[in-house]
């Protein structure tokens, strides 16, 4: 019998990755082309066999192998180009974060068609005006999130894949739930190599587009090409992050996010580590467990996250505990504490902690400053999903000594500030690889957002030292004019009121007679430690603003002072992405911005 021989194919390498050259002068490291049908290649021919996806609880006998997830990306992909589906068409994809997120993500940009991830906080209303405002004709949707697509995939008889075990549905049958709905299995579809071979996708193609929900309450639908997302994690790892070998990943936060799917994902996937998803929302008792159990190396969160585990037990223990704080006021001794704690915190997550991301919104100050002086292994990174998402960063070998500093910009990027004030400060603006080019089909919005010469406006207020590092000041939205027209900054303020005692949030608001502070209390801890009953907590807590108002503007100049403060006894509304709806709280009754 005559052997049959395998055709070989050229191993892609680090080193080939290196030594790949490039018109546009840029130098990759762990892809030879900056498109998502490359990248699946790349990591395939590394990593092979090697585990890239688990999920907390499942055991260690189910994972997904980096070959698994080419094989089944490039089965869902033959199948939807065998249902018509073609390069530039939209897909979208909605469902907490599992294996299935990522592999219905990689089919959908293997051939060069459009993924939009929809994060599954969004409402039924938001998401079907997604699906509207994109005009996608399929969605990939998890039984958890149906009953809010429901309605508009049969009026608009959209395709319809079931996420938790791939499957295309095509009707609901009678006396079936779209739990159970029997259909099509796609991640074993057989392979059609000349139909995928048609449809290449190119660098600048768009591979992804996103629709944000701000803190201004407009939605819009930011468009980010192959390039954009994978140049993005590929110079992350000089910026942002180190990571190595064997180091364990655990994925918090919604893949949908950006910064999640950019930095967590692409980056480590591209240097062929393990990452595994919590499977469950990330309550305390289910994190911990995680943590004791799976000892990740590596772990991004949001400032929330971090603020909460300060306030609940690291500040109480400097504030209340005065064998404690006399150590910690003295700097001969203040080192003890430090050290106490910081391993404290790292053996709550497990003992192995080597990287813990931080970004999404800005870090409250005084965590910030502790994290540092304790040494804990924290990053910072700053970027908008319209950066993809990162514009600057520094590592935990790299932490800034300076107060409220980012870091320097990533490699690529130019950072510049426009219309700065008598102080430095200036709107930052960015040009670079990793910039989107434009939302998608609004062209007065583009023009607004991009300067002549190709400049994005961040909308953040920012100062740039001689060393080239980058501080965030604000928002520009969120600037409120003084008396004299100074330039407040509501943020800082808002930090200095949050590290008081009993207070678990606030939001510095303009109002007709000056700046009024909401703030959000906890009456519950009030009660138990002023030791009085339910029907007189609400009338101290408005005692104790009135003495928390008079401490926080000793420590502010005379025009950003606080002039009202209000009991905000509800939760503040939120977007998706657990950033405060600022326009919500005006206090000015004659302003209609």
């Amino acid at each position: 019998m005559t052997k049959k021989r395998k055709e070989k194919k050229k191993k892609i390498t680090h080193s080939l990755c290196l030594h790949t050259k490039r018109a546009d002068g840029y130098r990759m490291k762990w892809v030879t082309e900056y498109t998502f049908r490359n990248f699946l290649d790349s990591i395939t021919s590394r990593f092979g066999n090697r585990k890239a996806y688990s999920v907390f609880g499942d055991g260690e006998d189910k994972f997904i192998s980096y070959n698994r997830l080419k094989w089944s990306a490039e089965g869902i992909g033959s199948y939807l180009m065998e249902k018509g589906f073609r390069k530039g068409d939209r897909i979208a994809i909605m469902g907490e974060s599992c294996p299935q997120w990522m592999m219905m993500y990689l089919a959908v940009t293997y051939f060069g068609a459009v993924a939009v991830p929809i994060l599954p906080d969004f409402s039924s209303r938001e998401l079907q005006q997604i699906l509207t405002e994109s005009g996608a004709t399929a969605i990939c949707i998890n039984s958890k999130q149906f009953k809010k697509a429901e309605s508009y995939i049969n009026e608009h008889k959209i395709m319809v894949i079931r996420m938790d075990d791939l499957v295309h549905v095509p009707s609901l049958p009678e006396g079936y739930s779209f739990e159970d709905a029997p259909g099509i299995p796609l991640k074993d579809h057989n392979l059609n190599h000349k139909l995928l071979d048609s449809s290449l996708p190119e660098e600048d193609d768009v591979a992804s587009i996103i629709f944000t929900s701000g803190t201004t309450g407009s939605s819009k639908g930011v468009m980010l090409t192959h390039k954009n997302l994978l140049i993005c994690a590929d110079e992350s790892s000089d910026t942002y992050i180190k990571v190595k070998k064997g180091m364990r990943v655990l994925s918090i936060l919604p893949m949908s996010h950006c910064y999640e799917f950019t930095v967590t994902h692409l980056l480590c996937l591209m240097q062929g580590l393990e990452i595994t998803f919590l499977g469950k929302p990330p309550a305390t008792t289910i994190l911990m467990k995680a943590f004791r159990d799976l000892r990740p190396h590596v772990i991004l969160t949001v400032p929330l996250l971090i603020e909460k585990i300060y306030k609940a037990a690291v500040l109480p223990t400097l504030r209340d505990n005065q064998k404690i704080k006399k150590l910690y006021s003295n700097p001969l001794t203040r080192w003890i504490v430090l050290k106490t704690v910081k391993n404290k915190l790292i053996s709550t997550m497990g003992g192995c902690i080597k990287f813990f991301g931080i970004g999404g919104a800005p870090l409250d100050q005084d965590v910030w400053d502790f994290l540092y002086r304790c040494h804990f292994p924290y990053a910072l990174g700053y970027g908008l999903t319209e950066t993809s998402p990162l514009i600057a960063g520094c590592g935990p070998k790299h932490r800034m000594h300076k107060r409220g500093y980012i870091g320097k910009p990533v490699k690529h990027d130019s950072v510049i500030l426009l219309d700065k004030n008598s102080e430095g400060v200036g709107e930052i603006a960015v040009k670079g690889p990793n910039v989107m080019p434009g939302y998608y089909n609004n062209d007065a919005l583009n023009k607004e957002v991009f300067t002549s010469d190709g400049y994005f406006r961040t909308g953040d207020l920012g100062f740039i030292d001689k060393q080239g590092f980058l501080a965030i000041r604000g928002r520009v939205k969120t600037m409120i004019l003084g008396p004299a027209g100074e330039n407040i900054y509501p943020e800082p303020i808002e930090s200095l009121i949050n590290n008081m005692e009993f207070v678990q949030e606030s939001l510095v608001v303009p109002g007709d007679g000056g700046l009024v502070a909401l703030i959000k209390i906890d009456l519950e801890a009030m009660q138990e430690k002023l030791k009085i009953g339910a029907g007189e907590v609400k009338e101290e807590a408005e005692k104790y603003l009135l003495k928390l108002k008079k401490a926080v503007n000793e420590q502010l100049s005379s025009f950003s002072r606080i002039s009202d403060t209000e009991l905000q006894e509800k939760e503040f509304e939120r977007t998706p992405t657990q950033k405060i709806k600022r326009f919500l709280y005006n206090r000015k009754k004659n302003d209609n911005k």
